[in-house]
């Protein structure tokens, strides 16, 4: 995999964090406030709770924020708009699948406006089920640049993860869920900086993309990640690293 580029990579590389903050806050609350809701509010008994404050705090979402956030999903404040999480499945040029995750207030809506980007990029929406299958959750740490790799690997591999790969000037952990949190803390315990950390769905094979159908893949990869219900977004695409150089160079 050394060489290649994945969206988790691109779009941490790619965000623009003081420009989105308040899109970023509202996606996490979100997030917190629909697993609150449907597992409680105690992180240390609801996972994807903890997963959720967990993606906030990376995000340097405020505190209160985030405990209003889980007090909405467990009624202790009022929530005029009811939300639900939906999933919608396509597929992009060069026969690559797109696994979106959203969280709306009003499925219809969401569902007619992922439709129309999906079609505005020359991309479809697929039945449910179409490409699930092609993606197991795993969690994914991207560290940051200038850590000896063999020592990496041997705080990554000790703690439970399964996989690690070179990723821009970092490394990319693949991990399994039940064993993201040991992994993260062992990384933050030995002073490794990590740029991101989620649990995400990882494609069990990657399509190889050529400069034209990256740039086609990449605009509505691009698309999708700027709709405000949009959560998290998962691709098997891979691009070569000049390739990818190549395009955001213009």
């Amino acid at each position: 995999m050394s060489g290649h580029s994945h969206w988790a990579g691109i779009k941490h590389k790619k965000a623009k964090v003081d420009a989105k903050r308040g899109k970023v806050f509202s996606r996490c609350a979100r997030a917190i406030t629909v697993a609150a809701r449907q597992a409680g509010g105690d992180p240390a008994m609801n996972l994807t709770l903890r997963y959720a404050i967990d993606d906030a705090r990376a995000e340097n979402m405020p505190k209160d924020s985030i405990e209003r956030a889980i007090k909405k999903g467990t009624g202790e404040l009022a929530d005029d708009k009811p939300i639900e999480e939906v999933t919608y499945e396509g597929y992009a040029h060069g026969g690559v699948a797109v696994l979106v995750e959203a969280i709306t207030d009003n499925r219809n809506r969401t569902s007619g406006e992922i439709t129309k980007i999906f079609e505005k990029a020359g991309g479809s929406i697929g039945r449910p089920g179409c490409v699930a299958w092609m993606f197991t959750s795993k969690g994914l740490i991207l560290t940051g640049p200038g850590q000896d790799e063999e020592r990496v690997m041997d705080i990554a591999l000790s703690a439970g993860a399964e996989d690690m790969s070179p990723a821009g000037d970092g490394f990319e952990i693949t991990v399994p869920p039940e064993a993201f949190a040991a992994v993260r803390s062992a990384l933050e315990a030995a002073g490794i900086p990590i740029e991101s950390a989620q649990v995400a769905k990882v494609p069990q094979a990657y399509v190889s993309l050529s400069e034209a159908d990256a740039r086609k893949v990449l605009r509505l990869m691009e698309a999708l990640d700027e709709h405000e219900d949009v959560q998290k977004l998962h691709a098997n695409f891979d691009i070569d690293v000049k390739i990818l150089e190549k395009i955001q160079a213009g």
